[in-house]
């Protein structure tokens, strides 16, 4: 019999004590206590600095008029921000040994956002992207080193996938120099095309073996990233809330935004966490949909803490727009990010017809409620808190109804 002091064999590529550079092989699916790290906090804090530019970006270009030219800038600085951090994310669940030269590496890589982050305001005004390039590219090249790395610790179908993902990075990296070099009007189909060539490069590579990403692991990472966003989206709203009473002693004009609004982020918050969505990731087929589609999680998210900005700046005089477009700043976004939680978590958890329909409905009403005037947003928050006030009761009822089922007959 083993002794109960001799330690249990660490998974492969499990992070050790034997020195300070390992090397970077897979881990694997069945590690236990599989958990996000110190580093990938830090790593997640410091993208957020480059979210938190894009919003406020995105409230200037709808605060002045220009919502249709900001969101697309605002979609495609997001697309950057979002897929450096989902590549790394995907790369760390399956390959992080935690030794010097993997902890530097990705040091690098979080450089390469704050560069990025610096240029956000001028690929808003001025249509620049230099800097934004720049900050891909470093965090892209760093990504690629990783890959590299692990193909030369593997063999066989690994290693020709880990070379396919450093091939495409580098490829499309290349690819992105068409922001600088082609005309201003063919940078929306430069993008277009390049976000299509970016989510083919994982379908390519891991297409004869995938990589040993860690479900729990996963979940965990786009949940904490989920946090985060939101608690930049209350950050965000609060200094806009903040200076509109300093500025203009209008407290009255911007309690039911500021109520409405955080009505709508803590129901967001409540509905992504209402179901253990790990358990849903069980094969790269539903991984990549689940992962991809959290690019319009995360944008929306953010875009509700912009959203409040402008309709505090327009309820205090400051923005160039209707009520009806600083509600809808609001609400679109709001809907969009309940229709998204719901196709990936929730609808794969719901019982019946009337769960299925609790987020879809209030996803129209939330819309509907754009053309409320000044009310708008505390009725988009009311109508999202009994969303999820409703959820809770269908679901309570349909446990209590399971439980009478399974309850034993008394006894005559």
């Amino acid at each position: 019999m083993t002794s109960s002091s001799t330690p249990a064999p660490a998974s492969p590529g499990a992070p050790d004590s034997q020195g300070p550079l390992r090397r970077l092989t897979a881990r694997g699916r069945d590690d236990t206590h599989r958990a996000a790290t110190p580093l990938e906090l830090f790593f997640d804090l410091c993208f957020v600095v480059a979210i938190a530019q894009a919003g406020i970006q995105l409230v200037h270009a709808v605060a002045e008029g220009h919502a249709g030219e900001g969101i697309l800038n605002y979609a495609m600085v997001f697309f950057a921000i979002w897929w450096a951090w989902m590549n790394f994310t995907w790369f760390a669940s399956a390959y992080d040994n935690d030794d010097v030269l993997y902890r530097v590496v990705t040091l690098i890589q979080i450089a390469g956002v704050l560069v990025l982050a610096a240029g956000v305001s001028r690929a808003f005004e001025d249509h620049e992207f230099l800097a934004v390039w720049l900050g891909y590219a470093i965090m892209r090249v760093a990504m690629t080193a990783q890959w590299l790395r692990a193909a030369r610790s593997s063999e066989g179908p690994e290693r020709t996938m880990a070379r396919r993902y450093a091939g495409g990075v580098l490829a499309c990296q290349i690819g992105w120099l068409g922001l600088l070099l082609l005309p201003e009007g063919a940078r929306p189909w430069v993008f277009l095309v390049m976000a299509l060539l970016e989510l083919c490069v994982p379908l390519y590579a891991e297409k004869d073996h995938p990589t040993s990403w860690h479900p729990r692991h996963i979940a965990e990472r786009y949940g904490l990233f989920t946090i985060i966003v939101l608690g930049e989206t209350i950050a965000a709203a609060t200094v806009g809330v903040k200076t509109g009473i300093d500025e203009n002693d209008s407290l009255g004009e911007l309690v039911p935004i500021a109520a409405g609004g955080l009505l709508i982020i803590f129901a967001a918050w409540w509905i992504y966490f209402v179901v253990p969505i790990h358990s849903h990731l069980r094969s790269s087929k539903q991984a990549f949909l689940w992962g991809y589609g959290h690019y319009l999680v995360f944008a929306s998210a953010a875009a509700i803490g912009a959203g409040l900005e402008v309709a505090v700046e327009q309820a205090v005089g400051k923005a160039h727009i209707s009520t009806l477009a600083a509600s809808a700043a609001v609400t679109l976004p709001t809907a969009l990010y309940l229709l998204t939680v719901w196709a990936l978590h929730s609808r794969h958890f719901k019982v019946g017809i009337a769960q299925q329909l609790v987020l879809p409905t209030t996803a129209l009403l939330v819309i509907v409620c754009t053309f409320l005037g000044d009310w708008a947003v505390l009725a988009a928050g009311i109508v999202s808190a009994l969303a999820v006030a409703t959820g809770v009761t269908l679901t309570a009822r349909m446990v209590a109804r399971e439980r009478a089922t399974q309850a034993p007959a008394p006894v005559s």
